[in-house]
């Protein structure tokens, strides 16, 4: 398992972002979650196999189909063992 905090920048608020990230992280077993953050960020949190949460890392950078992500800040964690994912 691992655990990996990201804090997303751009365009990435009023996009879908949450949903799409949400959408995309059960799809590949990925627990975690994901919301908005006051500065216009949005911050998601993935756990899961490596593989796994490295797909949505990279995803992050990419986001939904009207997002554009400038910056994309990577943080490892110790694992909580979250196994679903949720908007906050």
């Amino acid at each position: 398992m691992e655990r990996r905090r990201v804090l997303v920048s751009g365009r990435v608020q009023g996009v879908y972002y949450r949903d799409t990230c949400r959408r995309v992280a059960a799809g590949a077993g990925v627990g975690g979650w994901v919301r908005n953050l006051a500065d216009g960020r949005v911050e998601a949190v993935f756990e899961g196999p490596p593989e796994a949460v490295e797909r949505l890392v990279a995803w992050a950078w990419d986001g939904p189909a009207g997002a554009a992500v400038s910056t994309v800040e990577v943080y490892e964690e110790t694992p909580e063992g979250l196994a679903v994912f949720a908007v906050r």
